[in-house]
């Protein structure tokens, strides 16, 4: 089966909006949005809907 190239970034690039998501978790346990946001070099609402996808996940 052919993958397109944004399935094939997303099938060998586990991360999500460039963050490494295990390093996304051990922050959120001690730091607020505004610390993760300038950590990652990602926007708050971003920060957000990461939390949003790992609560349903």
């Amino acid at each position: 089966m052919r993958y397109g190239e944004k399935q094939w970034t997303s099938a060998n690039n586990k991360e999500l909006f460039g963050v490494n998501l295990h390093r996304f978790v051990e922050m959120e346990g001690h730091a607020n949005h505004m610390e993760i946001a300038h950590e990652f070099g990602i926007s708050l609402g971003e920060v957000k809907m990461l939390k949003k996808k790992l609560n349903r996940a």
